[in-house]
């Protein structure tokens, strides 16, 4: 039968070149970026890693509600996916949130755990925290305190430190919290030592009471764990320090909370050096922090995070449409740092860093040992039946795959760089199970070239009739194998997402192989006298059926034609 009428058009070098193409951008970033390591990034049952253990405290000492160790969870994994496919779990353990990273980053694991509960108050005052005498509200700072932590950059509206030859009264402001707060005074406690500490504080430092705010600014330990750190009460004023210790300040209450922050991008600073938070708030944030810049211009805020002052800028101009930046002492890693865990939002629990503790890698070393072996031994015994039962074509499937393992490879050191995915032993499963899908594509091909060549086609004029009928059952397939491995990895959570991801990736890969290299190499041998010999690609058996259909259907033809001429 003659070839369909698109059969010359079909140009197989420039599908190969392509291919080519693909490889060599792959392998150049592989080569020249992220310092040319050429290994991909393991996970933690591969490589080992760090595991932090996050134990919630209470003011009561009762154990923390089960909705709130279950949304901090959330919160941390939210994080966790922030910073990319990283390998990290997440895990409830009680009372205790267990964080495990791959490779030796405890202290990105402890960070995870922040409470990064940002508030905007009033500044009353501030003083160095070397000793000094208790300040007044009638007696001026001393001359030449110095500025707020972090004032070198200062957000867009505000100046620098203002002149500081009269006190800074109080300014009252009638806007409401965009948060309730909490009880005025914290529950009656279970656990003495974790409830007097808090207890104490505030009657001190969260005092309305000038003269006890004074002594509380005078007996403040800057350098020292501070008891209220996730349990200040924004409804009242808060004697505290500075991110670095410099500054002690008394503040007036919450008028913003952090919640009403949409969104917080980390970036250079563009007034100087060092890095800024930009910030936008909800359309209940940003009416409050309009109204209020308005209402005090030439005044000081300060942005508390967790309880320490971040910055403490004058406001100069009104800020509206709620655009503002944090500035502060940042560089680029503390800034991404905070902009993460005020995107993903504050937890509803304070939590105590523990001790980063190694995991070995050992055990799971084994396993992939044992299941690289498993795999290799499976691979081989189907390199051997296709080599017996498509020969030629059975040396294209163990090529085709070889190519699609460079790739494979290549992709993986890229995502580490990029998304820091990490390989571990269910991704590998992933990948194991995209062999079969990738070597299921072959199968349809060649069995439906099979079925041309039995329908009496010719080698050369079937290739492109069985292509143009099998891509679209591989193409389903593949819609299918892609569909339920995204699902997955939504659903999912841990290492189950990573043998999703592998799985859906592979199959993606599997279409760029049959397309752009299996399909062109299969019309060049069809197009090779050598090559094409039906001994030699396997097709020996449907061939001689093929002949023997092409030598019968003339016959039958002539045997109809001269019955109807009888007739």
């Amino acid at each position: 039968m003659a070839p369909s009428s698109g059969q010359q058009y079909v140009r197989p070098w420039r599908y190969l070149t392509a291919f080519l193409g693909i490889v060599v951008i792959l392998y150049t970033l592989v080569l020249f970026t992220g310092g040319g390591n050429l290994t991909p990034k393991l996970g933690i049952d591969l490589q080992g890693g760090t595991r932090v253990s996050l134990t919630a405290r209470t003011t009561d000492g009762l154990p923390p509600p089960r909705d709130q160790l279950v949304q901090a969870q959330e919160i941390i994994e939210q994080r966790v996916n922030g910073l990319g496919v990283s390998g990290a779990e997440v895990q409830l353990d009680g009372s205790n949130i267990v964080i495990t990273v791959p490779g030796d980053e405890g202290e990105q694991a402890r960070s995870l755990g922040q409470t990064a509960q940002l508030r905007f108050r009033e500044v009353v005052q501030e003083v160095p925290a070397a000793p000094a005498a208790p300040p007044s509200a009638a007696t001026p700072p001393p001359a030449g305190t110095p500025p707020a932590a972090g004032d070198a950059t200062v957000p867009q509206g505000m100046g620098g430190p203002p002149e500081r030859s009269a006190a800074v009264a109080p300014v009252a402001y009638a806007g409401p919290l965009q948060d309730p707060p909490p009880a005025p005074e914290p529950p009656a406690p279970d656990d003495p030592r974790i409830a007097a500490e808090v207890s104490q504080a505030r009657q001190t430092r969260q005092s309305d009471d000038p003269a006890v705010q004074a002594q509380a600014l005078l007996a403040l330990d800057c350098t020292g764990t501070d008891p209220l750190q996730g349990y200040d009460d924004p409804a009242r004023p808060l004697v505290t320090c500075s991110e670095d210790g410099s500054v002690k300040y008394v503040l007036g209450p919450t008028f913003i909370e952090g919640t009403q922050i949409a969104s917080a991008q980390a970036q250079p600073n563009p007034q100087g050096a060092g890095y800024v938070v930009s910030l936008t708030f909800k359309s209940q944030g940003a009416q409050a922090w309009g109204e209020y810049t308005t209402q005090n211009i030439g005044k000081r805020v300060a942005f508390v995070l967790d309880g320490d002052v971040v910055s403490a800028p004058e406001i100069t101009v009104p800020i509206l449409g709620g655009a503002t930046e944090i500035s502060g002492q940042f560089n680029q890693e503390r800034a991404q740092e905070l902009a993460q865990v005020l995107r993903y939002g504050s937890l509803p629990l304070a939590f105590d860093s523990g001790t980063a503790q190694t995991v070995s890698a050992t055990l799971g070393l084994a396993s992939l040992e044992a299941g690289l072996i498993a795999g290799a031994v499976g691979l081989a015994l189907v390199l051997v039946y296709c080599l017996a039962y498509y020969r030629l074509l059975g040396l294209l499937t163990m090529l085709s795959l070889v190519l699609s393992g460079l790739v494979v490879y290549a992709v993986l050191i890229l995502l580490g760089r990029w998304i820091g995915f990490t390989l571990d032993l269910a991704g590998v499963a992933g990948f194991i199970i995209a062999i079969g899908i990738t070597a299921d594509s072959f199968v349809i091909f060649f069995e439906r070239l099979k079925d041309e060549m039995r329908e009496g086609r010719t080698f050369r004029s079937a290739v492109p009739r069985s292509w143009e009928r099998a891509r679209r059952t591989i193409l389903t397939a593949d819609a299918v194998s892609f569909l339920a491995a995204a699902v997955l990895y939504i659903l999912a959570v841990g290492e189950v997402r990573g043998f999703a991801f592998t799985l859906g990736m592979s199959t993606v890969l599997d279409l760029v192989v049959v397309f752009l290299v299996t399909f062109p190499l299969v019309v060049l041998i069809s197009r090779s006298r050598t090559l094409g010999r039906p001994g030699l690609s396997g097709l020996a058996a449907v061939d001689r059926i093929g002949a023997r259909h092409r030598r019968t259907a003339p016959a039958a033809g002539r045997r109809v034609a001269a019955q109807g001429g009888r007739a």
